[in-house]
């Protein structure tokens, strides 16, 4: 029986909408030559455009028929010429996470050998990690609201007990399931600076008891500094990290250039029932309506988003398909002949698009 799955999508800003359009027909074919599942994609208003148009940056109708959807896929947003009133930003995607607890930042690594990452990959190593970025409190937590007086200033690390203990239990259920399908050891790497402070001693020790309960997983920690280094020394060693907000923040963009850029760059942000995936990259209006916008980060993020489905349906057609594309997309940027402006090539959106349409 063909299991129908709802799916909210917001274009965002931007470039947001060009690069959503070939990842939605790409999941359709997939779809359609499944015939496992369907994809039933919801269309919602969100984002700074209709902010500028209507006064609302996610209507409420938006943000409930996300919160009832089986997943939610969100192409860039935001722009730097529209603002609250405030002065800042109009950010959806963190209003979806703070309304629906998004406490894991998934933020995979994967670089193909070739002209796109920075370093010599060796070839009997992979790289092939995910980064998990706690994304509701840490370093994060005043988001704005921290003490400044005329001589000093000062922000509120918040972690707590509740947060970090479904973070670590989403960390391992990963790094199983990582190790079912061969990508990984299964091993586990708490992120974190405790040799300093108190509150990531904490972070550590709440770790160590959810590692217990893993016993065929492996699980270590790391300072941040030496994560940092070995990031570019040996990038291959990883597995799952885990990690606070404001590290997650600034590890997930070395990551990135790692892989060659944010443009080939996806991610999530799970909770315990809903989950966003949506491409690390912003909406560049400075590209936007030219065709040059590179699409490959925002497919990615479908390929994360139907492994995830996959996972929490038990339906082995949508991991499947996930990894299909996944490799598919592996496959345009090792050959190299369809590229974007980005990626040193001269692709348009559409092109880059139907280019893995074709490898698939």
């Amino acid at each position: 029986m063909t299991k129908t799955l709802d799916i909210a999508v917001f274009n965002g800003d931007g470039i947001g909408p060009e690069i959503m359009t070939p990842t939605l027909a790409i999941l359709e074919k997939l779809a359609a030559t499944s015939g496992a599942y369907q994809l039933a994609f919801n269309i919602l208003p969100a984002g700074a455009t209709h902010y500028a148009e209507t006064g609302e940056s996610l209507p409420a109708a938006s943000l409930e028929a996300a919160r009832n959807a089986d997943a939610i896929l969100l192409s860039a947003m935001g722009l730097p010429s529209v603002r609250y009133a405030d002065g800042t930003e109009i950010s959806p995607q963190i209003d979806l996470r703070k309304a629906f607890n998004l406490f894991a930042g998934v933020r995979p690594v994967r670089a193909v050998a070739g002209p796109l990452t920075p370093l010599k990959i060796p070839q009997d190593k992979v790289i092939d990690f995910v980064l998990i970025r706690e994304s509701t409190e840490g370093l994060f937590h005043t988001q704005g609201t921290g003490t400044v007086t005329e001589n000093a200033a000062e922000e509120t690390l918040r972690i707590t007990r509740a947060v970090s203990e479904d973070l670590f239990r989403f960390a391992f259920s990963l790094a199983g399931d990582r190790k079912a399908q061969g990508r990984g050891p299964g091993r586990v790497t708490c992120v974190d600076k405790a040799n300093v402070f108190r509150a990531f001693a904490f972070f550590r020790a709440l770790f160590d008891a959810e590692a217990k309960n893993h016993p065929e997983l492996r699980a270590d920690h790391a300072y941040v500094d030496a994560t940092a280094l070995w990031m570019v020394q040996k990038p291959w060693d990883f597995d799952v990290m885990v990690t606070e907000n404001m590290f997650g923040d600034i590890l997930s963009d070395l990551g990135a250039g790692l892989m060659g850029g944010l443009g080939v760059a996806p991610s999530a942000d799970i909770g315990l029932h809903q989950a966003v995936f949506q491409p690390c990259h912003g909406s560049a209006p400075d590209i936007a309506g030219q065709g040059k916008a590179n699409p490959f980060a925002m497919i990615l993020s479908g390929a994360m988003m139907l492994e995830w489905l996959g996972l929490k349906h038990d339906m082995r057609e949508l991991v499947t398909d996930g990894a299909r594309l996944r490799d598919a997309v592996d496959d345009v940027i090792a050959q190299g002949d369809v590229l974007t402006g980005d990626l040193g090539g001269t692709a348009t959106t559409a092109a880059a698009g139907n280019a893995v349409l074709v490898a698939l």
